[in-house]
């Protein structure tokens, strides 16, 4: 998970994307990757609503339906719910559960969370801050400077947070049977919540409900990481960069997820109370 600040849109840097992706056969492999998971999005969207299969609400009169049925309705209400969490009304907050016992994800919600958000708007903001950071300090040498270097990084800044999210959220959670979502505590005191928020780095629901090794989450990082040695520069390939690059990506995500846990805190302490945040819900 990255946190991102808002910032001025870098879409000036399409162009230099475009050019970035499809100049070498990794790239170009990477721009087939990323087009059909784009392309994907709303068909799957589409199915998952409209599959006759798919449970949707009772009328009244109707069957009344199985406990199979009911919990896929229940999921596919709490998910859709998730999609429309933000802080700020700007950042993306998809992958918090505010219910403890939320139902599991089906596959299909995994992958369909997944890709809205790695092509979120504000991702592309992120990804521009990003591209902008490294390349004030000249991260990735290679990649030169002025627009060209700019697109580069651009480039490599979206490719990295595309894959962690694809691999963790969604390849591994669904091969693994685990939940990709963040089940926010918020009650209990400040150290209990700071140790809670920290170990779902490494530990996370299955798709049962029962806590285990959140093996998703760290081979979707190194997964990603070991992605990044076909569009990095030379220098910065190998595997020893390889596993530093998934210790820092980790690290990320566990000041994340105690951002995640805490904002609603902060946001009330100064706002007072006047923006409104999703409360937990105990079933």
């Amino acid at each position: 998970m990255k946190l991102y600040l808002p910032c001025s849109s870098p879409t000036s840097t399409a162009h230099a994307h475009v050019r970035l992706i499809s100049c070498t056969p990794a790239r170009l492999h990477l721009a087939v990757l990323l087009g059909t998971f784009f392309f994907a999005a709303p068909f799957l969207s589409a199915q998952v609503v409209s599959d006759p299969s798919f449970p949707q609400n009772p009328s009244p009169g109707s069957p009344r339906l199985s406990d199979s049925e009911s919990h896929k309705l229940k999921a596919a209400k709490e998910v859709e719910k998730e999609k429309h969490q933000r802080i700020l009304g700007i950042m993306p907050d998809f992958y918090t559960s505010y219910i403890p016992d939320a139902e599991p994800m089906s596959r299909a919600q995994k992958l369909d969370l997944a890709i809205k958000s790695s092509f979120d708007p504000f991702s592309f903001v992120g990804t521009g801050i990003d591209a902008g950071i490294s390349q004030a300090e000249n991260n990735f040498a290679a990649y030169g400077q002025g627009a060209k270097g700019y697109g580069k990084r651009f480039g490599a800044s979206f490719a990295d947070s595309f894959d962690g999210t694809m691999f963790g959220g969604w390849l591994f959670s669904s091969l693994l049977k685990q939940d990709p979502r963040y089940f926010r505590k918020g009650t209990g005191g400040l150290r209990k919540r700071l140790f809670y928020s920290l170990a779902t780095t490494v530990i996370c629901k299955d798709d049962n409900r029962r806590w285990m090794f959140n093996y998703s989450n760290i081979l979707g990082n190194l997964a990603a990481g070991g992605a990044s040695n076909l569009y990095y520069p030379a220098v910065d390939r190998g595997v020893g960069l390889t596993f530093q690059r998934t210790g820092v990506v980790t690290a990320e995500g566990a000041l994340g997820t105690v951002f995640v846990e805490f904002w609603p805190d902060i946001s009330s302490r100064l706002f007072h109370g006047c923006r409104k945040h999703p409360t937990l819900v105990a079933r």
